[in-house]
């Protein structure tokens, strides 16, 4: 669907509300898809992201001003392939209903559970990985047999418009339809009276998109951010850590939601971990501002707020380290930011409140892990936790003492990828799962199916009620007791 924000807000609702309601209808028509039609319908995304690579590696470089092509590849259209080839693969099994164990006191009964599509769907998508972060949760809605509304980001308009684009060559609108608008389209489509509704993006964002659901009671998965930690044990090898470090928070330029946002660093360290992160970055990024594996910040609202935290941290005493050419507005390549470490830092700046979603690491030490744990939990609880160490006391302390949307041990990012995992946060930082059959389960319904036998037990607890009643009531205690 065209571009909705040029429209009366009647006639925009009007078009949304339309668009619904062929949805709803082609899915009337169609409530339980067979494996066959899930796979083509997964077939024909994954054709958008093999057929289109060029296309769409330009539509992200246009919408950041310069991204990788090599980024986009790896972090966008390869992982919505895998996505779908796991989907189609496994499709089979997760569609089978599943049998449930009977208690004996319902015997000769039995029980099943039914995978069954929820209906129409709703998909708001974030900028930051513009055609991952929309696709992906459609190839979990697609494999539940749903029909699927998309609503991607305003600020990669390109990108957007592309995908709607593709997307149209390739679906029916009644199948799969893209919406593209400014805030006030993604505000009315967030209203729509979804089977559920599925958001990624800030948190502040998420919490008006779930006011917005719940007039409807409609249900919601919240994929948020927050500040992710990475935590360095005190015999954590900074030479082989520092660079995943670094490839974890640099991806993008920082614009991840699973970055690094700060580091916990063993005090008695500080110094030989500030000289492994200078040298890592001269070998990951020689000249990050004139680099082309090197991203751009995506506009210059984001790129005045991250220049923003540097200068409030510097304000309040931090000491900001950049690592490369300075800040620079390059018309070849622009809104670049050198990576940068700000030492020093306190819960009193703007860096340390506020998800940096940039190439910006604050470095916070510690005394002993307790100190660390004590300030992971402090803060609210984050969509990603990264420990490097080898000290496995240590590693399960962090983990059972810690609460995080997910974790990587020795590494950061890679749990996202990992298909089997669910991907998720917890509280601030969202809520509910997709990736794999963890999507596949949050775009269905687990339908509870009991049949009863001809012959049934429960007969006997029928009125009027009197001592065999209390005799059956007596036994089912003392089994269950």
């Amino acid at each position: 669907m065209n571009a909705l924000t040029a429209l009366s807000a009647k006639a925009r609702d009007d078009a949304l509300t339309a668009l619904f309601e062929r949805q709803c209808t082609a899915f009337d028509a169609e409530r339980y898809a067979s494996v066959a039609a899930r796979r083509d319908r997964l077939s024909r995304v994954a054709a958008i992201v093999k057929q289109h690579e060029r296309e769409l590696i330009a539509a992200v470089a246009e919408d950041f001003g310069h991204r990788s092509a090599h980024e986009t590849r790896l972090a966008e259209l390869y992982v919505v392939a895998a996505e779908v080839r796991h989907a189609i693969r496994d499709l089979p099994r997760w569609m089978k209903r599943r049998r449930v164990r009977t208690p004996w006191h319902l015997l000769p009964a039995s029980a099943v559970i039914v995978p069954q599509p929820r209906g129409v769907v709703g998909v708001i998508s974030p900028w930051n990985y513009p055609v991952q972060l929309a696709l992906a949760p459609v190839v979990a809605a697609l494999a539940a047999g749903n029909r699927v509304m998309l609503k991607p980001s305003e600020l990669t308009p390109a990108t957007s418009a592309l995908l709607a684009r593709l997307v149209a060559t390739r679906f029916g609108d009644d199948e799969f339809a893209v919406i593209t608008g400014d805030a006030s389209v993604g505000q009315a489509f967030a209203s729509l009276p979804f089977a559920h509704l599925f958001f990624t993006g800030s948190t502040a964002v998420g919490r008006r998109v779930a006011v917005a659901a719940a007039a409807n009671l409609t249900s919601v998965t919240l994929e948020l951010g927050g500040k992710s930690p990475a935590v360095f044990s005190q015999d954590a090898d900074f030479s082989a850590a520092v660079p995943r470090l670094l490839v974890g928070k640099l991806l993008n330029a920082g614009q991840t939601c699973i970055a690094p946002d700060y580091a916990l660093v063993p005090a008695a360290r500080i110094d030989e971990f500030l000289s492994s992160v200078s040298a890592s970055v001269r070998t990951l990024y020689p000249d990050a501002v004139a680099n082309t594996d090197y991203s751009s910040i995506v506009n210059a609202r984001h790129f005045d707020r991250l220049t923003a935290l540097v200068d409030d941290a510097r304000r309040h005493g931090a000491r900001v380290v950049v690592l490369g050419d300075t800040t620079a507005r390059d018309p070849g390549f622009p809104r670049r930011i050198a990576p940068t470490i700000i030492v020093g830092v306190t819960d009193e700046m703007a860096v340390m409140r506020e998800e940096i979603f940039g190439p910006l690491l604050p470095i916070e030490t510690y005394a002993n892990l307790d100190d660390a744990i004590a300030r992971i939990n402090a803060r609210p609880h984050p969509l990603a936790l990264y420990w490097f160490g080898n000290d496995r006391r240590e590693r399960e302390r962090v983990l059972r003492d810690t609460q995080a949307g997910g974790v990587t041990i020795n590494d950061t990012l890679w749990h996202f990828a990992h298909e089997g995992l669910p991907f998720g946060g917890v509280g601030a930082s969202g809520s509910g799962t997709y990736h794999g059959e963890h999507g596949f389960t949050t775009f269905s319904i687990a339908k509870p199916v009991f049949v009863q036998s001809r012959y049934a037990p429960t007969r006997l607890l029928y009125p009027p009620y009197g001592r065999m009643f209390e005799r059956v009531l007596a036994l089912l205690g003392k089994r269950n007791g």
